[in-house]
C-alpha cells in the first residue's frame, strides 16, 4: 500500500435528529460539534435526517407526506404562473 493516501478514520457519533437515535462507529467525516457518549469520553457529532430507528423501510412504518401527486402540487402552486397569471 502507498503511505499517507488512506484517510484516517476515527470514531465519530452519529445522531438520528427525528428520532433521538444515536450510534457510535468510525468515520473520516470531519464536523465542528462534538457530544459526550456513554461512556463519559468526548465525540465529534454528526446529525442526520434519517437512519435504520426512522426509515420506513426498516421501522414498518409508512408516513403519509401528501395526498397529492408530485406534478398535482407543481400545477396548483405554479400552473397560474405558467398561464400569465400571478402566483
Amino acid at each position: 500500500m502507498k503511505k499517507d493516501i488512506h484517510p484516517e478514520y476515527r470514531p465519530v457519533v452519529f445522531q438520528d435528529i427525528s428520532s433521538d437515535f444515536s450510534f457510535l462507529t468510525r468515520s473520516t467525516v470531519q464536523t465542528g460539534e462534538t457530544i459526550k457518549w456513554e461512556d463519559g469520553k468526548e465525540y465529534p457529532l454528526v446529525k442526520v435526517e434519517i437512519s435504520s430507528a426512522s426509515h420506513p423501510f426498516y421501522t414498518g412504518k409508512q408516513r403519509v407526506l401528501s395526498s397529492g401527486g408530485r406534478v398535482d402540487q407543481f400545477r396548483r402552486r405554479y400552473g397560474a404562473m405558467a398561464k400569465g397569471g400571478k402566483g
